[in-house]
């Protein structure tokens, strides 16, 4: 690596590392109004940000000018940098080991929601904040946040930055500038999370726990400040609907959101926000109707849990309000299926997303029809455009990458002795970033029981997950250090 790339990659873990301080203040604050002792959290805090800002004033003179190696590298550090910035303060807090820090900071970062606490409400306040705030920040993305500063520095650099961990098939240049992308992105983000917050307060949260649960219910996280999570309003439908209604929003690309700000509805006739809801609506109705055949509860208490838990699985949020595993076979698979799927491209939803689902159905259609009309020009079009062979080859590698993962991962628990469906949920759930699984890791349960090294394994599953794959893998290949 060249003395500029490492300029470039400095600067740049700088410039995010001073963001993810400034945001744990709230945390300490927190803290400090509930009188609880967060000195230590305070001197790490001012250390780093002191550290930062040292890099950043000593390296002023020097332009970012990132190339896509360098980028490709700052993506995968930061998220390495965000973890041990995370663990550093719940290890001084709650007095866990390195390993379960780094998962716990990983999962809050890359907003999966798997969590190594059983007593969730006997954590201190500023904990509490702090695993929400990780969500918060994690949600439309770190780097994301960081272009908004880095495009003031080095405007030429930001896209090359923003492809490297935006999500979907492709990026859609709304604005001609990135800044302007960034900030249209994070005032929208803000203005759904303060609508959250306003609505979840009035309908009987606290304001502490209408916080919390905004900041993992928009960035589609789903740390909880109580150990049944949702479940503890289980009774309050206001709570659960709002609660719905911003997951299923937050599922959805947040540009469909810009379109709808200046006045357009086009967004969300697109394909796919109209399989996204489609999905969301059958799945719900088909998980309430089981429930409520196979229970004593009445039909809109079914329905209300039904579309609760689908909303969760589907943006990959992973709220809890009932055990789904006791809802039968039929209830898991249904469960199970939209733990793959995922929310839509651009959106703060984990998962293999519905456009590429779409995209894959489509195009085993096409090969299909080729089998019957081997002539025929066939194309596999979204919205009526035709989609290239790269973008489809491109969606095609994603899938290999997320069954491969996954598969590794299962292997890897099965291997140390966990049950198929504990070790294959646990894998999903962490690459998926979707938090609770089944088996040992089920709505009710936690990830405490793994060991150290295995939850440094799963941490950077959820990591190779929120970068889907290609970014994290590429330094491993050959090839990517041969090139500027």
């Amino acid at each position: 690596m060249d003395r500029e790339s490492l300029i470039n990659i400095l600067r740049f873990l700088s410039l995010v590392g001073i963001i993810i301080d400034v945001l744990f203040y709230i945390p300490i604050i927190t803290g400090w109004i509930y009188g609880e002792n967060v000195h230590w959290f305070a001197q790490f805090t001012i250390a780093t940000t002191a550290l930062f800002a040292t890099l950043l004033l000593y390296l002023e003179g020097y332009k970012i000018r990132m190339k896509i190696r360098d980028a490709i590298l700052s993506v995968n550090l930061t998220w390495i940098l965000a973890g041990i910035m995370g663990a550093v303060p719940l290890m001084i807090e709650t007095k866990v080991s390195f390993a379960n820090g780094f998962f716990e900071a990983i999962s809050g970062f890359t907003t999966t929601g798997a969590t190594i606490y059983s007593q969730i409400e006997e954590l201190p306040k500023n904990i509490l904040m702090l695993r929400s705030v990780m969500h918060w920040i994690g949600g439309l993305g770190i780097i994301v946040l960081g272009i908004g500063l880095l495009a003031i520095l080095n405007p030429t650099g930001s896209f090359t930055l923003f492809k490297s961990e935006s999500t979907g098939i492709s990026t859609e240049k709304i604005a001609p500038k990135m800044k302007q992308i960034a900030l249209l992105l994070w005032k929208i983000y803000l203005l759904i999370t303060l609508l959250d917050i306003g609505l979840l307060k009035i309908e009987g949260m606290t304001l502490f726990d209408a916080i919390n649960h905004a900041f993992s219910t928009v960035s589609t996280g789903g740390f909880s400040t109580k150990n049944a999570s949702l479940g503890y309003w289980d009774n309050n439908y206001w709570i659960l609907w709002t609660t719905t209604f911003f997951m299923f929003i937050s599922g959805i690309n947040f540009l469909v959101h810009i379109r709808l700000i200046r006045g357009s509805f086009s967004g969300f006739k697109g394909e796919e926000v109209r399989v996204y809801t489609i999905i969301f609506i059958l799945f719900s109705v088909a998980l309430g109707t089981i429930h409520y055949l196979k229970s004593h509860d009445g039909l809109f208490f079914s329905m209300t849990h039904s579309f609760f838990t689908i909303a969760s699985i589907l943006t990959t949020t992973g709220f809890a309000t009932l055990d789904y595993t006791q809802w039968g076979h039929l209830a898991i698979a249904i469960i199970f299926v939209a733990m793959l799927i995922g929310g839509n491209a651009g959106s703060t939803a984990g998962g293999v997303k519905v456009i590429r689902i779409l995209v894959m159905v489509k195009n085993l259609r096409k090969e299909l029809k080729k089998v019957l009309y081997p002539n025929a020009v066939v194309s596999v079009k979204v919205d009526g455009k035709p989609l290239s062979p790269m973008v489809i080859n491109n969606v095609s590698a994603f899938i290999i990458m997320y069954i491969l993962t996954n598969l590794f991962l299962f292997l890897y628990l099965y291997a140390n002795g966990y049950d198929t469906m504990t070790s294959l949920s646990a894998a999903i759930a962490c690459v998926g970033n979707i938090g609770p699984g089944f088996g040992q890791v089920g709505p009710v349960d936690n990830f405490a029981f793994f060991t150290g090294t295995q939850k440094i394994v799963l941490a950077f599953g959820m990591i190779a997950g929120r970068l889907e794959f290609f970014t994290l893998i590429l330094p491993f290949l050959p090839e990517f250090w041969n090139r500027g």
